[in-house]
């Protein structure tokens, strides 16, 4: 239970084995694109116009999962275990029915949705098997998320964080095989990493199906009564459909922001998309607050103790402020020689040095927006995150892009990514403190009445 001791301790405990487990999640992304810039400059550009699309779908999963964990941290909180157990079962059964959505109106919308993000239409082809092979693993991407939500809303995150190492090990054996080729299986290039990444989300969810219902007991086989699976799904997207609506308008500004990279020609892209895997490598601390803040909040919302919630916001911020600052110094003195890893061609290696001087200024901030994010997911009150979010994004972001493009050029465009961080992350912290003071009022006055 997390409603007792040290709220430090806790935070540290339950943070670090995340931080393992998507530090290697992470790493076999920036794997695949070591490989792919291996195999040419057009297949990183390819993959780099995909990545805001795969984002888009993980964000779909990060909500339903958020929405999963909120619900079931606060009936374990209660200690309404059948409870729990019937909310992770018919999570899993709405997020199957979500995940066959995504995959029809994500096939039928190939070509017209990548000739909008600026891709040359001699790319297409390329772009659509590869899309249609990484559409064919997104039931299995959603319900793992899903999955390692539910064991992470019990406190325990050693898990899932154990099966997502072992899920990025696979992967990245399974990469060279398929990418260069290995004894009968021929070098498939860009769809060989769609197809390593097929197998490897696959295997990952059937084992974590498997820990879910043996080890934890949190699954039922029982026929489930029509009436409690709605009120199910009802509690899990009350919280889930504004959580993936937060995460989905990330990545929309990211393909926004993409289709005006594109202007620069392919090379710009595949530097983009370079760009965004180092990032998406430091940012993991802030990654593994954000899973680990919303258990925690579930649970002590459970029991009142909205002191702990408080104190657990504060020492979030405080690392996610000196870890900005010592990321954004790292990156700037890495910018020269990070960028050449993936390729030499001049085109490539100076946006993303551009893009490493300039956005990680903000990273700490956004690490902040993160973190609050998750904590309104845990209270149960998700609409605040929603509202953070369309600011950073479609009221500072992407206005500011625009304007930054057309009097600075691309790094007018990363500057206005690094600013929409800043005002987010203040504007995100003093939302999250004073709905964090208005629990505390509303316990006085429910204690005294």
């Amino acid at each position: 239970m997390l409603t007792e001791g040290p709220v430090g301790r806790h935070i540290f405990n339950m943070a670090w084995p995340m931080l393992v487990g998507i530090t290697m999640i992470m790493a076999q992304a920036f794997i695949d694109t070591w490989f792919l810039g291996l195999v040419g400059d057009d297949a990183l550009a390819a993959y780099s116009f995909g990545f805001p699309i795969i984002m888009i779908v993980m964000s779909v999963a990060i909500g339903l999962g958020a929405g999963t964990s909120s619900v079931v941290a606060r009936a374990i909180g209660a200690h309404d275990h059948e409870r729990a157990k019937r909310l992770v079962t018919d999570s899993h059964i709405l997020s199957l029915l979500i995940a066959v959505v995504c995959v029809v109106v994500g096939v039928l919308t190939i070509d017209a949705l990548f000739l909008a993000l600026g891709a040359p239409p001699e790319m297409i082809p390329e772009i659509r098997v590869f899309m249609t092979i990484m559409y064919g693993a997104v039931p299995f991407m959603i319900l793992g998320m899903v999955a390692t939500s539910s064991m992470r809303a019990t406190g325990d995150t050693v898990l899932p964080s154990k099966l997502m190492i072992a899920a990025a090990i696979l992967n990245v054996i399974l990469d060279p095989i398929f990418i260069f080729g290995f004894g009968p299986i021929p070098a498939l290039g860009l769809n060989g990493a769609a197809i390593a990444g097929l197998v490897s989300r696959a295997l990952f969810f059937f084992v974590s199906l498997y820990y879910l219902s043996h080890r934890l007991d949190l699954v039922t086989y029982a026929k489930p009564d029509p009436a409690e699976m709605r009120s199910s799904w009802g509690d899990v997207l009350h919280v889930g459909l504004p959580a993936a609506g937060t995460n989905v308008i990330v990545p929309m500004g990211l393909a926004l922001v993409t289709a005006m990279v594109a202007s620069y020609g392919p090379n710009a892209v595949a530097g983009f998309g370079v760009a965004s895997r180092i990032e998406a490598m430091v940012l993991v601390p802030y990654y593994a607050l954000s899973a680990i803040i919303g258990p925690f909040v579930g649970q002590n919302l459970a029991t009142g103790k909205d002191d702990r919630i408080r104190e657990s916001l504060n020492l979030c911020a405080k690392f996610c402020i000196a870890s900005g600052l010592v990321i954004a110094a790292v990156l700037a003195l890495g910018s020269g020689f990070l960028p050449s890893l993936f390729s030499e061609n001049p085109e490539v290696t100076d946006v993303a040095r551009t893009f490493l001087w300039v956005a990680p200024l903000g990273y700490g901030a956004y690490g902040i927006v993160m973190v609050v994010n998750a904590a309104f997911n845990g209270l149960g009150n998700p609409m605040p995150g929603v509202a953070i979010s369309t600011l950073r994004v479609l009221a500072i972001y992407i206005p500011l892009a625009f304007l930054g493009k057309a009097l600075f050029g691309i790094v007018g465009i990363f500057a206005a990514y690094c600013l929409a961080n800043l005002v987010s992350g203040v504007v995100g912290y003093l939302w999250a403190r004073s709905a964090a003071h208005r629990l505390a009022i509303s316990k006085v006055h429910a204690d005294t009445a």
